[in-house]
């Protein structure tokens, strides 16, 4: 039977449609139209860094349609009122792509704050992104809202004054997972596959802290770089180490690269948790065949958590539909994520009614508000951890694979749709 090689990170841009050609107007690149003009007061400026193309691409795949369907909501009587100028101010966005790169990241933001005079920035989706653009609005002090970015390596970049983040938490991410790990018979053997980047890290350091106190052995062969080729050095560490559960972190590219070495080599782990790769139905099917049947990944936002948009009243269901119909694509998890945060700077712009900085910053660290993410109030460090839990992918009706919520973690409220079940069965594997 011929092997299949490695996903390179092109093929899976072009695998999950996630491309400059595909995008709309609300964003910004060359040879395209802009959507404002700098120096233009007649309107209120987001900056958008958003990672449209590159390894992470995959987070950033319902834009522009969530950004406009953000906009329309906000903008529906006018906008939001501003004193100074004794009017209603349209709100207006401007997307620039990252390319998945910290540095550029870290330029665009500075090219928005200097050259575009924006009024406030949001970032969404990884550290790759996040951590730069927090780290320039902090020095040029614009507040900042940010999403789709674990609160703990949110604080590893320190004290914010200005930067507030709206997400999940690694802590609860893992309690989810044991729970969903303690409904599937197994030695409780995890091996750790998680890169050498911020995300990696901070999730190996979690599993350090919560596996052991709930008996489960950690086989951890250390971290291991972004792009990585040939996993079969790992692969053997963890056969060698009788591992049943593999715990990874990875990009999507990354994940499917190392899951498919996995099966050539006769490997199949009776639980995959896939951290970051997981969240996205195009990566489970990018895999290929009905590999990725049984892989489990955090559940930061699916269509029957029971929250609804503060801008338009839709429920996650609605928005999720709306989303399917207009795209003829399937939902995926950031779309909750990613339209909070204009929830968010929506909510503290009409509270603070002013363009002034200070009065920005001091309205979002009072926000307390029920989003389609969920509910969100900032903590004296900045941060809202929202509600997460841990879902398993299986064959799906309407589309080829559809995520299952089996483990709720630390919130009750989200309804678990069914128990775990380990690959082997799921899979008819002896």
């Amino acid at each position: 039977m011929k092997k299949k090689k490695g996903l390179t990170r092109r093929e899976f841009i072009k695998k999950v449609g996630t491309t400059a050609s595909v995008l709309g107007v609300s964003t910004v690149l060359p040879g395209m139209p802009k959507l404002v003009r700098a120096g233009s007061k007649d309107h209120i400026l987001i900056g958008r860094p958003l990672p449209l193309t590159g390894p992470v691409a995959a987070f950033s795949e319902s834009s522009p349609w969530l950004d406009n369907r953000a906009l329309a909501a906000i903008n529906k009587d006018g906008g939001i009122y501003i004193k100074e100028y004794g009017k209603k101010l349209p709100v207006k966005v401007k997307i620039l792509d990252t390319e998945s790169n910290p540095t550029k990241a870290g330029e665009l933001a500075s090219r928005l704050i200097l050259k575009d005079k924006i009024d406030v920035m949001y970032v969404s989706s990884t550290p790759a992104t996040v951590s730069p653009v927090s780290g320039v609005c902090e020095r040029f002090k614009v507040p900042s809202v940010s999403t789709m970015m674990p609160c703990e390596m949110f604080l590893h970049g320190g004290k914010y004054d200005w930067c507030f983040n709206a997400s999940m938490s690694v802590v609860d991410f893992l309690v989810a997972f044991i729970e969903a790990w303690d409904q599937v018979e197994t030695n409780k053997v995890v091996g750790l596959c998680a890169q050498n980047d911020p995300d990696g890290i901070a999730w190996a350091e979690g599993a350090r802290k919560a596996l052991a106190p709930k008996g489960y052995k950690l086989v951890d062969l250390g971290r291991f770089p972004v792009g990585t080729n040939d996993y079969t050095t790992q692969i053997n560490g963890w056969k060698k180490g009788k591992v049943e559960i593999l715990f990874a972190n990875m990009s999507p590219p990354d994940f499917i690269t190392m899951w498919r070495q996995c099966h050539r080599n006769g490997f199949i782990p009776k639980m995959c948790t896939a951290g970051r790769a997981g969240l996205f139905s195009s990566t489970i099917e990018a895999i290929g065949g009905d590999l990725g049947v049984g892989v489990t990944s955090e559940a930061v936002w699916l269509p029957s958590y029971p929250f609804k948009s503060s801008l338009s009243g839709e429920t996650a269901k609605e928005f999720a539909d709306a989303y399917e119909k207009a795209s003829g694509k399937q939902w995926s998890q950031p779309l909750g994520g990613l339209y909070t945060g204009y929830e968010i700077l929506a909510d503290a712009l009409r509270r603070a009614e002013t363009l002034d900085r200070e009065a920005i910053r001091r309205a979002l660290a009072d926000t307390d508000l029920q989003a389609l993410q969920g509910p969100i109030k900032f903590t004296k460090e900045n941060i809202a951890v929202t509600p997460s839990g841990c879902l398993q992918w299986v064959k799906g009706k309407k589309f080829p694979f559809e995520a299952v919520l089996v483990a709720n973690g630390n919130y009750a409220n989200l309804p678990v749709q069914r128990k775990a079940v380990s690959i082997h069965k799921l899979r008819g594997i002896s």
